[in-house]
């Protein structure tokens, strides 16, 4: 019996760890051929180490399946072109990619490291435009392609301490929206996932921070640990979404929380006034007193 990706081939960057390397399994457990990519080293991007991405693959084809391993950086162009050729090389073709890699930097915006904010802000944000960018073109020419971009809601409502990674995956949310929109009449769909609290490197890292931090930390480190869900939930929705028949999503953002998933609306104005004749200050003031405003001080919930 045929597998539902069979004769397709995958791309999945980050793949050596956590969500990434779930994915890939999953991508190969449905038939698929898979590139696996990773750096491998720290979060913050040092020490490079290709054996991660090789562990994936010698797990997969172990498995009966194909793949091979592919240790580039997504955050240089030149970089991202070598992770696609690496798919047409291999296997002649490209239909699925999914965007995961990514690093991790956390610190107060009054002490964030500038250095340490662009490479985080590129690996995601540049290293998800790169990689589309590159593998656009084959996808159009063959009129198909399903692309999986992984976001946080770090970039959608804020998380305290992580305004390189909130702002990397808060400009992968609107590349998403764009690229959906661009790539949709081709054949290719777009779209994103954001995973609550899993169980991957960047939150249980986040969890001995908080555990640092005295009893306040200990009941925040408590409740992460209580939402964990394994990376295999994960994977299996962002295989769900590279399956042929889910080219009715494009352009979507969905959430998936243990046993809960779920669509986020497109973003809408909640609260309007008008006024007649030219706005004034005072005007913009009085009206705008009565609108309420919308909480403030989100608790990281580690996704």
């Amino acid at each position: 019996m045929s597998q539902p990706l069979e004769g397709r081939v995958a791309i999945v960057t980050g793949a050596g760890r956590g969500i990434g390397r779930a994915t890939a399994l999953a991508l190969a457990g449905r038939g698929a051929r898979v590139v696996v990519n990773d750096l491998g080293g720290s979060l913050q991007g040092d020490a490079p180490d290709a054996t991660p991405a090789a562990s994936v693959v010698e797990e997969i084809c172990a498995a009966g399946g194909e793949s091979v391993a592919n240790a580039d950086s997504v955050a240089t162009w030149s970089s991202a072109q070598r992770i696609i050729e690496t798919a047409l090389d291999t296997f002649g073709r490209l239909d699925l990619l999914v965007n995961n890699a990514g690093l991790s930097a956390s610190a107060p915006i009054w002490d964030h490291d500038p250095e340490l904010f662009e490479r985080v802000v590129a690996s995601h944000l540049h290293g998800t435009f790169y990689c589309l960018r590159a593998a656009a073109p084959h996808m159009k020419d063959a009129g198909y392609g399903r692309i999986v971009n992984v976001v946080s809601r770090a970039g959608l409502l804020g998380v305290p301490g992580q305004a390189a990674y909130g702002a990397g995956k808060g400009g992968v949310f609107g590349l998403t929206n764009v690229a959906s929109r661009d790539l949709g009449e081709f054949g290719i769909t777009v779209n994103a996932v954001n995973p609550a609290a899993t169980e991957t490197r960047m939150v249980t890292g986040a969890i001995e921070r908080f555990r640092e931090q005295g009893p306040d930390g200990d009941n925040m480190a408590a409740g992460l640990v209580a939402a964990l869900q394994p990376p295999e939930n994960i994977a299996r929705l962002i295989a769900s979404l590279c399956h042929e028949e889910a080219g009715r999503w494009n352009g979507e953002i969905f959430y998936l929380e243990k046993d809960r998933v779920g669509l986020f609306d497109p973003l809408a104005v909640a609260q309007d006034a008008t006024h007649e004749g030219e706005w004034t200050i005072d005007e913009f003031l009085r009206v705008t007193a009565t609108f309420e405003p919308h909480a403030q001080g989100v608790i990281y919930s580690g996704d």
